[in-house]
């Protein structure tokens, strides 16, 4: 098989793979559901479809990123009342030195490296987390189990996915045992979705797709095989990211608000000076090539005066304080303008479930034959109490106590999540209901062991 033949493999699907049987769709890939693709096919496969990761744009070299900190209508506005600030000096006769022009050059400058490492700063952060987050994935090539970098797969690949795996490109199934995948990153859905094997008949959305996995979801219950069909921007998460892209990018309110203030400064400031300069040579009758020259000055340094040199930086500066708000929190800003996006957003628009939500199950209520008892706390760290049931004392008879320990416990060791923490956060690999059962235990004290 030759490299240039390579991307019609994919085209030879007559409809949509989850329209085909399993085995037509491995057939039209020139997979083989036990073996997998030879290690040099693919290779040869990667090298013509390029690796499984989303496109992005290029990074703006550094420089790049510094001269940007100049283009504000306010900084233009100060770089150029520097520049009449030295004309009007050298016009005076170059005696002493400029402070003013001194002065203003040192506060653009402040302003602009506060900027810039603050953006810096957000990119290395990005950039970690992109390392971080590389997956692994586990395949069948030459007929071995294989862990390869997500990078790495390529259409074709027999993709196997164990309960906890994080799926990174699209695929047909071919094999499933009990397997259930969260996909609320992709549909909304934040219930686990039961797959199967069977092709399904006419249309059908994302979400109804029960016979595919996606990239970008999770496996929470469960195993299966599938083979690759699409990866990098052919998934259905490169396709979001590709549009996401050709959006063009709009200017904030605050940038269109401080260019608006700059033009009518920078207007302002010009008139002023002009009518000043004018008034003075009508009223004095200036004649005298000094008297000019004296007027001109005047008129030029009440120009640079009326430019509020400090307005850039306390802009930065507030932004910047703003930025490190939100890294508090977990957020990473990128650039300072956002802040004042996010804060002046009054209406947000959303899907239903699993948008807005962290789709992290909870126990709330635990029902036995001698009560019912109210379980406090949300998400997974495991920190709560048991109180009676619509109040806030805590429960005190331990016959109760001892029918909810044993619950949960049994909940607890029938399960298959896994409940760890990491950097202070608390996550679990596996199906959300079954780690609520795990945090639940956890919070009154149960080991997970006996």
């Amino acid at each position: 098989m030759f490299v240039s033949e390579l991307p019609k493999i994919t085209e030879s699907l007559t409809r949509p793979a989850f329209q085909l049987a399993a085995a037509d769709v491995l057939a039209a890939l020139q997979s083989d559901a036990n073996i997998g693709l030879s290690d040099a096919e693919a290779q040869r496969r990667l090298a013509a479809y390029g690796p499984n990761e989303l496109a992005s744009e290029p990074p703006i070299p550094r420089w790049r990123r510094l001269l940007a900190q100049f283009t504000n209508v306010l900084v233009l506005l100060l770089l150029a009342a520097t520049v009449i600030s030295v004309i009007a000096w050298l016009l005076e006769g170059a005696e002493g030195l400029p402070y003013e022009a001194f002065a203003i050059i040192a506060i653009v400058i402040v302003n602009a490296l506060i900027g810039f490492f603050q953006e810096e700063r957000a990119e290395d952060a990005v950039a970690a987390l992109r390392k971080m987050t590389t997956a692994m994935a586990v395949v069948l090539r030459d007929g071995r189990q294989q862990q390869i970098d997500s990078h790495a797969l390529t259409p074709g690949d027999i993709l196997l996915v164990e309960e906890g795996n994080a799926i990174s490109a699209d695929g047909r199934l071919i094999g499933v045992t009990s397997l259930q995948m969260a996909e609320a990153a992709l549909t909304g859905e934040s219930q686990p979705v039961t797959k199967t094997t069977a092709l399904i008949d006419g249309k059908a959305g994302l979400g109804d797709r029960t016979n595919m996995i996606f990239s970008g979801t999770v496996a929470t219950f469960g195993r299966g095989r599938a083979v690759v069909i699409a990866t990098g921007m052919n998934t259905e998460m490169g396709k979001i990211a590709g549009l996401m892209q050709a959006t063009p990018e709009e200017k904030t309110p605050l940038s269109l608000e401080i260019e608006d203030v700059g033009r009518k400064l920078g207007i302002g400031v010009v008139l002023i000076a002009v009518l000043v300069i004018v008034t003075i040579l009508l009223v004095d009758r200036v004649t005298s090539f000094a008297g000019l020259v004296e007027t001109l000055v005047l008129g030029v340094s009440l120009a640079v005066a009326a430019v509020p040199e400090g307005l850039p930086t306390i802009l930065t500066v507030v932004l910047a304080l703003g930025v490190q708000r939100m890294v508090k929190r977990n957020a990473i800003v990128r650039k300072l303008a956002a802040v004042e996006t996010l804060g002046s957003a009054s209406v947000i628009c959303s899907d239903k479930t699993g948008t807005l939500t962290k789709n992290e199950m909870t126990v709330r209520t635990v029902i036995t034959p001698s009560g019912r008892v109210d379980v406090t706390g949300i998400g997974y760290a495991p920190t709560g109490d048991l109180l009676l049931h619509g109040s806030d004392q805590p429960v005190a008879d331990p016959v109760l106590i001892n029918e909810v320990r044993r619950a949960l416990q049994g909940g607890a060791l029938a399960n298959n999540a896994v409940l760890e923490e990491k950097e202070s956060i608390w996550a679990i690999q596996g199906d959300p209901t079954e780690a609520a059962l795990v945090v639940a235990a956890r919070k009154i004290g149960l080991s997970l062991t006996s």
